[in-house]
């Protein structure tokens, strides 16, 4: 289930994302919820095996504004990661940093589902 204890157990700073909502928790859960289900992630993964750096970008930088505003510190470290890495245009193995996004995706979206 999907609560504010729960995202703390998981690493989010629910104190800054709650502040960015009014200390609204009800509309809190709600961005979150959206948050996790954008298929931004999905999209991410497909430009980086294709190569497209570009569009990789595009979705990396998308989502990082995303899960910064509802401080998702789990999810929004290791996309921030591979959005410099794009912004850089650096050629290198992402599959890692795909890896960890997915399992904490994963973990979140169990909370919600």
């Amino acid at each position: 289930m999907l609560t504010i204890a729960a995202l703390n157990e998981l690493g989010a700073d629910t104190q800054s994302g709650l502040s960015r909502c009014l200390n609204n928790e009800a509309f809190y859960l709600r961005m979150v919820n959206l948050a996790v289900q954008d298929d931004g992630f999905e999209r991410l993964r497909a430009a980086l095996e294709r190569g497209d750096l570009d569009e990789g970008f595009e979705r990396a930088y998308a989502l990082k504004g995303v899960l910064g505003n509802v401080s998702l510190t789990n999810l929004f470290t290791p996309v921030s990661e591979i959005t410099e890495a794009l912004r850089a245009r650096t050629q290198m193995d992402y599959a890692p940093l795909l890896e960890q996004i997915f399992s904490e995706l994963e973990k979140l979206r169990a909370l919600v589902d």
